[in-house]
């Protein structure tokens, strides 16, 4: 009855990813341009449906999981013991926003 043999089930999967991790984390991006946000989505679809195509998706799905390791070393090391940062909230936003060398002044525009 149900079939994953299509890349239907890669850009699910991606999608998902990609879903969840804007609803948890987006805060941290919210300044990011929007066209750098979604090339970024079409570029981590595109390599990981390449990669299925190419190498099975096995691989793919391990390319995939891969992502794991920066975004726990970022967000649960480098962020809050070496900026003071919290990983999670991305507070003190003054802090964050001076790291990412973002204007402070939020109203200004």
């Amino acid at each position: 009855m149900w079939t994953t043999t299509s890349l239907w089930f890669e850009i699910a999967v991606v999608s998902i990813i990609y879903a969840l991790g804007n609803i948890l984390l987006g805060h941290f991006e919210e300044r990011t341009p929007k066209v750098r946000r979604v090339g970024k989505y079409l570029l981590t679809l595109v390599m990981v449906c390449g990669i299925s195509v190419m190498f099975g998706r096995s691989v793919a799905m391990i390319f995939l999981s891969a992502f794991i390791l920066p975004l726990v070393y970022i967000h649960g090391y480098f962020l809050p013991k070496k900026k003071g940062i919290n990983g999670w909230t991305g507070e003190p936003k003054a802090k964050y926003y001076e790291y990412r060398k973002w204007d402070k002044d939020i109203f200004s525009k």
